[in-house]
């Protein structure tokens, strides 16, 4: 009998790829004894069907388990729809590294049929909480699994911020912006701008300059419960963007503040028996796949 009772299942959009993965996976679920429930986006580029169609809110609500079909940049979409829910997350890969979404195409039938009989790895994931404030008002706030990041746009120019901790002054910069990453995050985007790569159980923040214009200035790590303020300066001629996982964002102007927490949702992901993170990074990454001999 499954561990799950009802499923969800997601797709990236206009993947023929994706597409042949559901129907495999619809396929499969059918002879289990599960109820499954298709995202309502993703069923506009299927062909027609007889599974019950949901919303997002809807799968949240009646799903224990998500099965998301696609790259990182589908369960990063999918995290912030479910996070703080009571529902579990699983990635199908169908994207490029798969840092989030670890079960190949040719291991569906095999590795899902595993974590319904509740053999797998389940870990809590933090998100982040961004808001943009003007003279004291929230005009904007969002969610990240991976990260938050300030940057020009696509304006290849400078921007001036001063940047605080714990409402303790650190520095003021010149530079093309800044990364702040969560652990998760901390092997995407952050990994491309020189950042540390952390263990996903660390209760940490990394913060990313981005091409400062000073060689000192060099990432660093805080914890988990501090408050980031970016003080966007007047000397600003451009408004730059802040951005939520690539996916959102707002434009900020100059005098404005952004404020990044930890959020009070975790994600819960689950992996097949046998994941591990150092051999995730030897896989994605391309390090050494052999151990020397002492």
């Amino acid at each position: 009998m499954s561990t799950f009772k009802t499923l969800g299942l997601i797709g990236r959009l206009a993947s023929a790829s994706t597409q042949y993965s559901i129907k495999r996976l619809v396929e499969y679920l059918s002879k289990q004894q599960v109820n499954v429930l298709l995202d309502e986006k993703t069923a506009t580029v299927l062909p027609e069907g007889t599974l019950e169609l949901a919303s997002r809110s809807e799968l949240a609500q009646r799903c224990d388990l998500i099965i998301v079909v696609g790259g990182d940049g589908s369960l990063l979409s999918a995290a912030r729809a479910f996070a703080g829910h009571d529902v579990h997350i699983l990635g199908i890969n169908r994207g490029r590294l798969g840092f989030l979404t670890d079960i190949s195409p040719e291991e569906i039938e095999y590795k899902v049929g595993e974590v319904l009989e509740g053999r797998f790895i389940k870990e809590q994931r933090f998100l982040l909480h961004s808001k943009v404030m003007r003279a004291g008002e929230e005009i904007a706030s969002g969610l990240a699994l991976n990260d938050v990041v300030i940057h020009p746009g696509k304006f290849i120019r400078m921007i001036e911020f001063e940047l605080y901790i714990d409402d303790e002054f650190v520095y003021r910069q010149r530079s093309d912006g800044m990364i702040i990453t969560s652990p998760t995050g901390s092997t995407a985007y952050a990994l491309s701008g020189g950042g540390p790569i952390m263990h996903p159980n660390l209760d940490a923040i990394a913060l990313v300059p981005l091409y400062p214009h000073t060689l000192s200035s060099r990432p660093f790590v805080v914890a988990g419960s501090s408050e980031i303020k970016l003080l966007v300066c007047e000397q600003n001629h451009l408004n730059p963007l802040v951005t939520c996982d690539g996916q959102s964002q707002t434009m900020s102007q100059p005098g404005d503040e952004v404020l990044v927490t930890k959020s009070d949702k975790q994600l819960t992901l689950i992996h097949p028996e046998g994941h591990n993170f150092y051999e995730t990074c030897r896989t994605k990454l391309g390090w050494a796949s052999q151990a020397g001999k002492s």
